[in-house]
């Protein structure tokens, strides 16, 4: 678990300069509509409740139609929080999201450290591979790193 540790702050080092994956605000993907049924099995709290994750699936784009939903503080001044989805790009996810395999745990450094098996289409191979999915959320800052491996 370190070395992913050590790994997560590289990527959010160089964050700027990677565009392998995608936080974005809340739009047509993070639709109630879109969370993989059963909800109790595709969706998690964390942090006493702060934190929700749960999985979207958008049917469109065919290869990557999974998203990850993240509803986290810090909280507006209505008391909501923040709303983000974590994809492969504007509007493209993942192809495929093992749910089961959601890992947590907290670094002081990053905040909540997420880790989760995912699939995703590669053009140039024109074949769907596995990856490795790992998100920090500071709950202070509302910063969300990425990190595709």
């Amino acid at each position: 678990m370190k070395s992913a540790f050590i790994a997560l702050s590289l990527a959010l080092a160089l964050a700027s300069s990677l565009n392998a994956q995608q936080v974005a605000n809340c739009e047509w993907q993070a639709r109630a509509d879109a969370i993989v049924e059963p909800w109790e099995n595709h969706s998690r709290t964390f942090a006493n409740g702060d934190v929700r994750l749960a999985l979207l699936d958008t049917v469109e784009p065919a290869a990557g139609a999974y998203h990850v939903l993240v509803l986290s503080p810090p909280f507006g001044e209505l008391g909501d929080r923040q709303c983000r989805t974590i994809g492969m790009s504007q509007g493209v996810g993942f192809s495929g999201v093992d749910f089961d395999s959601l890992t947590a745990a907290y670094d002081p450094a990053h905040g909540l450290v997420f880790n989760l098996e995912v699939q995703r289409f590669v053009p140039d191979a024109n074949d769907f591979l596995p990856a490795q999915l790992q998100f920090a959320v500071n709950q202070s800052t509302g910063f969300i790193g990425v990190l595709l491996e």
